[in-house]
């Protein structure tokens, strides 16, 4: 049975460009799409009409409704779960192919604001989590026509990777090449590098290496660590780019102008608990195009 996408809805612009955009992802990798709304167990002793913790129903068709008429083509399942919704959503993510949540921007300043629902389940979900910003478009996810307008049937914008090529992960690789692969669009691998520190080394041998042709060396690991892949995906043109700087400031800049930004999630049992780790949280707060976040060990 092939595993759905799924997309939490709450009745936010935010959440409904989300699950238009779920609904193109599933036509594009042949998925079915599940709409989920969690509404909190009824209360005992009240009501129905007096319970305001149970969500209109109305959130669901709406959703459902939009979704019809923008993506006709998605085979689509409407589900109503019990909250609370961090929890809800978890559960439907655990036998998802991935999971699509909505984030909204922040009028007047730079940045999109993330939830704590959403925050949560991408901090504490085993399964890819794509954030989309309130606002996206079909046409955001392509290249402009020839005259500049906006267009829904031009090529497709680039899909970035962040890879970390200390701890290069197969999961999150493989999800940005899919991603690519079935949209025909091109992948730009970036691996953002920095020279050591006057206290340390930094990174194995190559911090014992002259700084001008430390870059050379970091772009011969990238190529290294993509080589598999590009034999796996052989019709996926790619992109690498190496570049200087902290790797939030690299990977903001890089999903500029970007169709999709692909970034990975170590799952740890720290007593702290579940974390997003600061690349991420930097990249879901301040890259406009739409984000997945891809769990590793």
């Amino acid at each position: 049975m092939l595993l759905p996408v799924v997309a939490g809805v709450d009745g936010s612009d935010a959440s409904l460009a989300a699950a238009e955009w779920a609904a193109r992802e599933a036509v594009r990798r042949d998925r079915p799409l599940r709409l989920v709304h969690a509404r909190h167990p009824r209360q005992r002793n009240v009501p129905a009409a007096e319970d305001r913790l149970r969500p209109d129903r109305s959130v669901l068709r709406h959703a459902e409704d939009r979704i019809r008429r923008t993506t006709p083509a998605v085979r689509l399942t409407p589900t109503p779960a019990e909250g609370p919704a961090a929890e809800a959503l978890l559960r439907e993510a655990g036998e998802a192919e991935l999971l699509v949540l909505g984030s909204r921007g922040l009028s007047g300043f730079t940045g999109f604001l993330v939830g704590s629902v959403a925050l949560g389940v991408v901090a504490r979900c085993a399964r890819p989590v794509v954030l989309v910003r309130a606002g996206e478009e079909p046409e955001d996810e392509h290249w402009p026509a020839a005259d500049g307008s906006a267009s829904a049937v031009t090529g497709y914008r680039d899909v970035v990777l962040g890879v970390d090529l200390t701890a290069p992960c197969d999961e999150v690789i493989d999800f940005a090449f899919e991603a690519a692969q079935v949209r025909g669009a091109r992948l730009r691998a970036v691996h953002a590098w920095q020279p050591p520190s006057p206290i340390g080394l930094g990174d194995g041998e190559i911090a014992l290496i002259p700084e001008f042709a430390q870059a050379e060396e970091w772009h011969g690991f990238l190529s290294a660590v993509l080589r598999p892949w590009r034999e796996k995906y052989p019709d996926v043109e790619v992109a690498e780019t190496v570049t200087r700087g902290r790797p939030q400031s690299v990977l903001v800049r890089a999903g500029s102008g970007a169709g999709l930004l692909v970034v990975g999630r170590r799952l740890t049992d720290r007593p702290a608990g579940p974390r997003t780790g600061p690349v991420t949280h930097a990249v879901v707060h301040h890259v406009g195009c739409p984000v997945a976040v891809v769990p590793h060990e």
